[in-house]
């Protein structure tokens, strides 16, 4: 097979929002070139090609993904454009053109799992499947992820945000929608933390097989979670079949442009006092974040801070 190679120039400073970006338009991955060292840490979290003897950091990244060549991907190249130009409009992110190049058939999608590795969200073990759990592990809470083509390790600071606060808020009783559910892990979290039910939504079809496989793993296999897959934002046909005021918790691990869409569409599908866990908020959109939530009846519970990234959970209103 034959894929297109396709390379965004960015700031070091942009990359984890330009990479968040390509995510959420359905991009099977990301290839990040620039010249910051990076820590064993940094590594288990994304896709890294270092250049080697790098000088010193001049503030310029190479975020490189690729397409099948046979496939027609104009629609989706539109898309990506689109995005970058509305990243442009609030943050200097470099000139963000897009240049192209063909390259033969290669296991590119699997050259990631040299750096994920198994880790830690507090007293959490999140592992692969190709890495063995250690006799001291089973007394802790072990969850199996291999994000295959859906990504969503557990490994970036966005998802442990909303780990944590859907420890807090989950109880037996809770249906929880999780919105951009990605590899499953929000909603296998949610049922190892004792869910009644959950209910995921994703634009990417791929995410079809990477939930089933992860849910497997964690022998979840017989728990009643369903897929849709569609956005939930302004397709009449997902939000019905996800249903209204049927949920205590919402967890959405999206960035923020894509929250400030979502927050008063979901509210129609949250009840009385559930609780609205988001994440993959850039710091410099905080503020407006939160008074999307207030605009659409929230109450703000919480704001939590990791590396630049921003958790913000609220409470629906009942009035």
């Amino acid at each position: 097979m034959v894929y297109e190679k396709y390379t965004v120039q960015t700031t070091t400073e942009a990359e984890d929002v330009v990479t968040s970006t390509l995510y959420d338009l359905g991009i099977e991955g990301v290839e990040v070139v620039d010249k910051i060292p990076l820590t064993e840490e940094e590594k288990a979290g994304m896709f890294v090609d270092i250049l080697p003897d790098a000088p010193e950091d001049d503030g310029v990244a190479y975020l490189s993904f690729y397409l099948d060549a046979e496939q027609d991907n104009e629609a989706l190249l539109a898309d990506v454009r689109s995005a970058l130009k509305e990243i442009s409009s609030y943050m200097d992110a470099g000139p963000l053109t897009i240049t192209s190049s063909k390259t033969k058939d290669e296991d590119y999608l699997n050259n990631w799992k040299q750096y994920f590795h198994r880790f830690y969200v507090d007293d959490i073990l999140i592992t692969p499947s190709w890495e063995s759990v250690e006799e001291e592990d089973p007394e802790k809470m072990v969850i199996h992820i291999d994000p295959g083509a859906a990504f969503g390790t557990g490994m970036h600071e966005t998802t442990q945000l909303c780990i944590r606060e859907l420890r807090k808020y989950v109880t037996p009783e809770s249906s929880v929608l999780d919105v951009g559910t990605g590899s499953g892990i929000l909603s296998i979290m949610a049922y190892k933390f004792g869910a009644a039910y959950a209910l995921g939504t994703d634009l990417d079809v791929c995410a079809i097989d990477a939930v089933k496989d992860n849910m497997e793993a964690n022998g979840l296999a017989d728990k009643n979670f369903e897929l849709l897959i569609g956005n939930i934002i302004d397709d009449p046909a997902i939000q019905d079949a996800a249903g209204y005021e049927r949920y205590d918790i919402v967890c959405a691990n999206i960035l923020a442009e894509v929250l400030l869409q979502l927050t008063p569409v979901i509210a129609r599908h949250m009840k009385p006092n559930g609780v609205y866990i988001t994440s993959g908020i850039i710091d410099d959109k905080e503020e407006v974040v939160v008074q999307s939530l207030k605009e659409a009846g929230f109450e703000i519970l919480s704001i939590h801070h990791q590396g630049e990234w921003v958790g913000i959970s609220a409470r629906k209103q009942d009035r």
